[in-house]
């Protein structure tokens, strides 16, 4: 988990839009049939939905949050599930903390 990677996946309306969504993914999204929206989180087709973009675009930026260590990913049969990363938010935040405000270089 890079610093970089977490403030480019950030630095995106849509993207920063979709982490807050699926923060209180019950409010956001309808519930899935075969999931728990708590515990594995939201259909990717549920927030292509939401955002209008493209399967490809959403995609991406999943991808991307993924990356920066924001999501997490779950398969549940031939569905793909996305929901916080909540832990890796919050070192993070310490990082962020620790490296901007504490010791800044």
């Amino acid at each position: 988990m890079e610093l970089l990677e977490v403030f480019k996946a950030l630095s995106n309306e849509t993207r920063l839009q979709i982490l807050q969504w699926l923060k209180n993914p019950e409010v956001h999204f309808p519930k899935p049939p075969n999931a728990n929206i708590r515990e594995d989180g939201v259909c990717v087709s549920d927030i292509q939905k939401k955002v209008g973009m493209s399967q490809s675009t959403v995609s991406l930026y999943l991808s991307m949050l993924q990356n920066a260590g924001l999501i997490k990913a779950k398969r549940i049969g031939q569905w793909t599930y996305y929901k916080r990363d909540e832990e890796n938010i919050k070192k993070n935040d310490r990082i962020v903390i620790q490296r901007l405000i504490k010791n800044p270089r």
